[in-house]
């Protein structure tokens, strides 16, 4: 897949579009005015969970520029209820926001990793 360009147009066909739209079929995990979660459908963890503002952000750059406050309080919020609703919180989870080409960032659709259920490891190997 091609790399994400994080200063791109919006995509509106790309695929977390057309599961927002409801075109395309997920396991819903969680809704609300700002976010939609979503099982990931090739799971690194037990819980892999895909968090998505409902709004047309491309990255967490083009995010944190120009959503409004209530927009970024009410994702931020929504990815901790999810992680609180999968009884995340105790064990620990790690989240992960993929931004751009040296990011692996590959959907043109703004979305947070929610990884849980096992020991994660280091954050990065050392190779």
């Amino acid at each position: 897949m091609t790399p994400v360009d994080p200063h791109q147009p919006y995509d509106d066909d790309n695929i977390f579009a057309r599961i927002l739209r409801g075109d395309l079929p997920c396991e819903k995990v969680y809704e609300d005015d700002w976010a939609f979660a979503f099982h990931d459908i090739a799971p690194v963890a037990d819980t892999h969970v895909l968090v998505l503002p409902k709004g047309r952000y491309v990255s967490w750059d083009d995010f944190s520029a120009n959503a409004s406050a209530e927009e970024i309080a009410g994702f931020v919020r929504a990815v901790g209820t999810v992680a609180r609703d999968l009884d995340l919180v105790d064990a620990g989870y790690r989240l992960i926001n993929n931004i751009g080409k040296d990011g692996g960032q590959i959907v043109p659709h703004l979305h947070v990793h929610l990884l849980g259920g096992r020991a994660m490891g280091p954050m990065l190997s050392a190779n």
